[in-house]
């Protein structure tokens, strides 16, 4: 693949649904933004915007999730195709908890390798590769009502990464989890990208996780959602817990909460 092709590309966007009683919902507009596909590492985004703008349509259509793929209007390209459904470039994390309950957790981190015809030894050798990067050794013959809500999460992220996608989309994965939880997580998930060298969608209503995990801020506004901003943002200088404390990570999470309330003043701080 050329490293002149766009990892993902949006060109005049737009998604409309029919409410059973025909009513058309416009989720989003005129949706344009390109990722590019960087030499030795991925790009981070962060999706960032009140609820109902959009967020997860645009997730979906990179996805190429049925009901929300196809685009209504424009184009979605993902490495320079366009999407015509869901493919193993593409994984997913959710924001519910999307482990099978009848698996334990070393059969739900291959379900995907599974679905690819991967052999039952190799594919329980990769899922504990990954069971043993998201600390999860120990616990692979437990199932999903025996974890935490971290450690579910930290299942759904393995079971992504096996599958080596070149492409990673998170819907508020960690969106239930306490502030400690969530701190470990972003570290982790930051560690892990870095590992696999994946582009990363992250949607979040947390204008601090934005800040500290993307490369750049996609701003929405309010539905039908676009965006109206992009914010570049420094890479962190250290793990989330002290990070996240800094006088100096204040000041920038304080500016991006500022450009957000320019597009959405009535969600103030939020």
């Amino acid at each position: 693949m050329s490293k002149n092709v766009p990892v993902v590309e949006f060109k005049q966007v737009g998604k409309t649904f029919i409410s059973p009683d025909g009513t058309p919902h416009e989720a989003i507009r005129d949706v344009n933004f390109c990722v590019e596909d960087l030499d030795d590492e991925g790009e981070f985004i962060a999706l960032l915007g009140p609820s109902g703008c959009g967020k997860s349509t645009i997730l979906n259509l990179i996805a190429g999730l049925e009901p929300v793929h196809p685009a209504t209007t424009g184009e979605v390209l993902v490495f320079g195709q366009p999407v015509h459904g869901p493919g193993p470039d593409r994984g997913m994390v959710f924001q519910s908890y999307s482990s099978f309950p009848c698996y334990n957790v070393l059969d739900n981190v291959a379900f995907g390798l599974k679905l690819q015809g991967v052999e039952k030894d190799e594919r329980e050798e990769r899922a504990m590769r990954w069971i043993k990067r998201v600390q999860l050794a120990g616990s692979e013959k437990k199932y999903p009502h025996q974890l935490s809500g971290g450690m579910r999460q930290r299942v759904a992220i393995a079971r992504t990464l096996a599958i080596h996608p070149r492409i990673i989309l998170m819907d508020e994965p960690f969106g239930a989890l306490d502030r400690v939880t969530r701190w470990g997580m972003q570290d982790l998930l930051v560690e892990l990208w870095r590992e696999v060298e994946a582009t990363v969608f992250l949607i979040t209503h947390d204008i601090a996780e934005a800040v500290y995990l993307g490369d750049r801020v996609f701003i929405m506004s309010e539905g039908p959602g676009t965006i109206v901003e992009v914010v570049d943002v420094p890479a962190p200088s250290g793990d989330a817990a002290t990070t996240q404390r800094t006088e100096a990570f204040s000041n920038l999470v304080h500016t991006v909460s500022q450009k957000f309330e320019k597009h959405i003043p009535q969600m103030g701080s939020a």
